[in-house]
């Protein structure tokens, strides 16, 4: 393909995803994925090469630097092979029907991923990274596409066979195969106990290198805590957190979290900033703080929800998805520090850099590649710093250093930032934003919950269907199950956090049509993708936790909490149906079933509806909602009335009224309810 090869034939440069724009002026003959292009390959009789990635993914960029943008391999892509390029981000359902693939063919998978399709999209070769040549026992791409090709031309039964097996073992993994289980109590202690046994009891996390955050888990582990006051859970939990809130996995300058750390002892991060781990964290530091009232937990919720309204909030209100790890061509470059450029930007008093330099271990020599990864230096508050400040004089100067050295490193390049708006992770932050101002009363996070779910519901709506992705004025691709899950959850978290019963009405809405559209009438749960989607070689069913909650333990999440609020049975039953379709996952695989888990503990209870009626939105009613808040219970729902609704909340309020005009609680489970209560003494009392 001599013309074709130039950048104006690149048809990349029309797509909404910034990663698949990176790719637009490569010599390659990229396609989005569509009927242009399968059709291509179904006339011209080629193989497929399919390339999935994202825009903060490092390897990504070193596989495009090293062969997309070569020109030599471009002509050989592009003389034998159809070649398409997925945003994985965009298209969830494809990232995980060919990661299936991968792993089937390779035992492990990753991105960026390569994959070689029929023209019917089957898969039958793949891989994540190849260098352009053979080294370091890594065959080389140039290598790979030419005997691609030979096998292609001299061995098509091979290659037919090859496709036939991968995508029969493609369908396996596709739906739970395990054993429905009787999920009960013996389901969380087993968990429990797999976690403890798991946990690495030095440096926090679970198993070793590389460390990731395991959020759900943590939850869980929470849950068991106070379910079954297992003090183990509890120092797994706080181990962990304050390992990760020291170590470099943490900005801690700017706020957030990293992706994951190379390293056991949280390190060296993966340097790329993802909205959806940030908005899973937050929840978990704040349900540790509830649970043991460790105001560091409190700051690292504060300083990342800052973060994200600073630089991942568009000025429309929705949530972008990912920061780059790399900027200038180098990972990490806009996150470590040389002793030199600290000592000449806190150079005003004399101490500051050796007081700033001692607490976060930063040496000339540094600690990755020459240079310093911020680390908190471990540190007993009964102890004398050598700079003699006691603990909280320590703190307020570093406080005032942090944000000198913030603002000097505003000044640098910034990694790029893919400004996509999901829904699904929008839900998730939706819902980390409304828990963090409910628990901090901290009004601007429940404002910018509320500003993200005016901005999904606007944009990613579609007469009566979600859509999952916006960009650029465009809203594209119909949603998959978790952007309908995780946007009910964050709605049913939303009402919570500022009592508006418009998030319900949505929420029930929502709700009603992912059942219309995903439920297995069959055999219980949902499928990822909707009844008129797209046909692709299989209809996914998701029931194990990867990065982000599966669909189905987040639908039965959701839909559980949303049961207790409006009452409606339907909705639990749905619930119910979907932990067990998905039970023997759960009850085997603990370790990739945090959601499920939580969800399974919601269940099980005792779990109460709070239902404060409150005429004239009174002071004792603030103070009522405020204890309701403080403590951690997380088997509850909250309501806040003035008094009857016809909305969907009308059979809980129903019958729970105030003749005096004064502020009343009440306790209720399932409907039933103790005595109504007017101080917060009393609620207390009921509560505990």
């Amino acid at each position: 393909m001599s013309e074709a090869a130039d950048a104006s034939s690149n048809r990349l440069a029309e797509e909404t995803s910034p990663y698949l724009q990176q790719h637009a002026s490569n010599p390659v003959d990229w396609y989005p994925w569509g009927e242009e292009a399968l059709t291509k390959a179904r006339e011209e009789d080629k193989p497929i090469f399919l390339s999935i990635g994202y825009s903060a993914c490092h390897w990504c960029h070193v596989m495009e630097h090293e062969s997309f943008e070569n020109a030599d391999i471009a002509a050989v892509m592009n003389e034998n092979f159809v070649c398409i390029k997925v945003d994985r981000e965009e298209r969830p359902d494809l990232d995980q029907i060919y990661m299936n693939a991968v792993v089937a063919m390779t035992g492990h998978g990753g991105w960026p991923m390569s994959v070689f399709l029929m023209p019917d999209r089957r898969p039958f070769f793949g891989g994540t990274y190849w260098p352009p040549t053979s080294r370091m026992n890594m065959p080389g791409f140039r290598d790979i596409l030419t005997h691609i090709h030979r096998a292609w031309v001299d061995r098509r039964g091979d290659v037919e066979n090859g496709a036939a097996e991968l995508t029969n073992a493609v369908a396996t993994m596709s739906v739970p195969d395990d054993k429905p289980q009787q999920l009960g109590i013996g389901a969380l202690q087993n968990a429990m106990q797999k976690l403890v046994r798991s946990a690495d009891r030095e440096h926090g996390g679970f198993g070793r290198a590389p460390k990731f955050p395991h959020a759900m888990d943590l939850r869980v582990l929470l849950r068991c805590y106070k379910r079954f006051g297992n003090d183990e859970a509890l120092e797994v939990v706080n181990l962990t957190l304050d390992k990760m809130a020291r170590g470099g996995i943490y900005d801690h300058l700017g706020g957030g979290f990293h992706r994951y750390a190379t390293d056991a002892k949280w390190l060296v991060p993966h340097f790329e900033k993802m909205l959806y781990d940030n908005a899973l964290l937050v929840p978990t530091y704040l349900e540790a703080y509830q649970a043991t009232g460790n105001e560091q937990y409190a700051r690292v919720v504060w300083e990342t929800c800052d973060y994200v309204l600073r630089e991942m909030t568009s000025s429309e209100g929705g949530f972008f998805s990912t920061q780059d790890a790399d900027s200038e061509g180098e990972e990490g470059k806009f996150f470590v520090w040389s002793k030199q450029e600290i000592d000449f930007y806190l150079a005003d008093h004399e101490e500051d850099s050796g007081v700033f330099n001692w607490a976060y271990g930063v040496t000339e020599k540094g600690n990755w590649e020459g240079k310093s990864i911020l680390e908190r230096q471990p540190y007993t508050a009964e102890e004398d710093t050598p700079f003699g400040l006691d603990a909280a004089g320590l703190e307020r100067v570093l406080e005032e250093l942090r944000s000198q050295l913030f603002n000097a490193r505003e000044s640098r390049i910034h990694p790029g930032r893919d400004e996509k708006v999901l829904t699904g992770w929008n839900g998730l932050m939706i819902a980390a934003m409304a828990q963090a101002g409910a628990v901090l009363n901290d009004e601007r996070y429940t404002q910018a919950a509320a500003s993200a779910a005016k901005f999904v519901l606007k944009n990613l709506v579609k007469e009566d269907r979600l859509l999952h992705a916006y960009k650029d004025g465009r809203s594209r691709f119909n949603a998959y199950l978790d952007d309908y899950a995780c946007l009910i959850d964050g709605l049913v978290e939303l009402y919570q956090a500022n009592f508006d019963e418009r998030w319900i009405t949505e929420a029930v809405q929502l709700a009603e049509q992912m059942i219309a559209r995903y439920a297995d009438e069959e055999a219980g749960g949902f499928f990822y993708t909707a009844v008129d989607h797209e046909e692709l070689i299989v209809r996914q069913k998701d029931a194990q936790d990867n990065a982000t909650p599966a669909g189905n333990t987040m639908a039965a999440t959701a839909l559980l909490k949303l049961a207790r609020l409006t009452t409606r049975t339907d909705f639990e039953d749905r619930a119910i149906g979907t932990l067990d379709a998905i039970s023997g996952v759960v009850a085997s695989s603990p370790l990739a079933a945090g959601q499920g888990l939580i969800a399974l503990d919601f269940l099980l209870g005792p779990t109460q509806e709070i239902v404060i009626v409150d005429p004239n939105q009174s002071e004792e009613g603030n103070e009522m909602v405020a204890e309701v808040r403080k403590g951690f219970r997380p088997n509850q729902v909250l309501v806040r009335t003035t008094g009857d609704t016809e909305g969907p909340l009308k059979t809980l309020i129903r019958g729970k009224a105030s003749p005096d005009g004064k502020t009343k609680a009440f306790v209720c489970e399932k409907g039933v309810c103790h005595e109504p209560v007017g101080d917060v003494a009393s609620l207390k009392a009921q509560l505990s």
